[in-house]
């Protein structure tokens, strides 16, 4: 994973600004900030790209991971918000069914913002405290880029490269892991995350495909809790 150094930078001074102040337990009005990486997964069902292309030109998308910054605040001792921030995840397209082995179609960039509302469980001192929550996500696409395998499946012989987009979407997600209460100022967070996504791409040679992509996705954290 390359992580730009102004990007550590910024996590960093996330970290600090949440060290000055005070600690507590995981308890009513207590804060978080968490620094950690998270790795998104696609889990990929395909439609098919529209005629002239090829039947059953399907496609696949590969993983990515990428360091965030987490923030918790507990309205009560069990139920509490979070909010993630990082850098864009870097996804690259591949052909699959009948165009599988044609190598990489193209690239996109992703954020995928979600708000969870989570319920923890045991007592705020707890040493190890499991929680599960529910959130609202928008997937947000930028930088669709499409190789010259894209242009020759999509477009052959016209000397005009493809090009495409993504819709962005409005969805939700699924979430369940645990907080260790490391002392009375450090944590440590584990967490899966299913996320329902369907969207489309849209070819500028006029064809579209509609696609599954249901992200799972696994974030690890270290962080320091604090009431303002």
């Amino acid at each position: 994973m390359k992580v730009r150094f102004n990007v550590v930078k910024a996590l960093a001074a996330a970290a600090m600004l949440a060290a000055a102040a005070g600690a507590s337990a995981q308890q009513a009005n207590t804060w978080g900030v968490s620094i950690g990486a998270n790795q998104i997964t696609p889990k990929v069902e395909s439609g098919p790209i529209s005629a002239p292309a090829l039947p059953n030109s399907l496609g696949d998308v590969s993983k990515d991971t990428q360091p965030v910054v987490i923030f918790n605040y507990f309205a009560t001792d069990h139920f509490s918000l979070e909010a993630a921030v990082g850098t864009p995840y870097k996804h690259k397209l591949y052909g699959a069914g009948a165009i599988s082995g044609t190598g990489q179609l193209g690239t996109i960039e992703a954020l995928p913002p979600t708000l969870f509302v989570q319920y923890r469980f045991f007592e705020p001192n707890a040493v190890i405290r499991p929680f599960v929550g529910i959130g609202v996500t928008y997937a947000a696409f930028q930088k669709e880029t499409g190789s010259g395998t894209m242009t020759a499946l999509t477009n052959p012989g016209a000397g005009v490269p493809t090009t495409f987009s993504i819709d962005n979407k409005w969805t939700y997600s699924g979430q369940i892991g645990a907080t260790w209460n490391i002392n009375e100022k450090w944590i440590a967070n584990a967490a899966f995350i299913k996320t329902r996504l369907r969207t489309d791409l849209h070819f500028s040679t006029g064809q579209y495909q509609h696609v599954k992509l249901d992200p799972n996705s696994i974030m690890l954290s270290v962080g320091y809790k604090f009431n303002l």
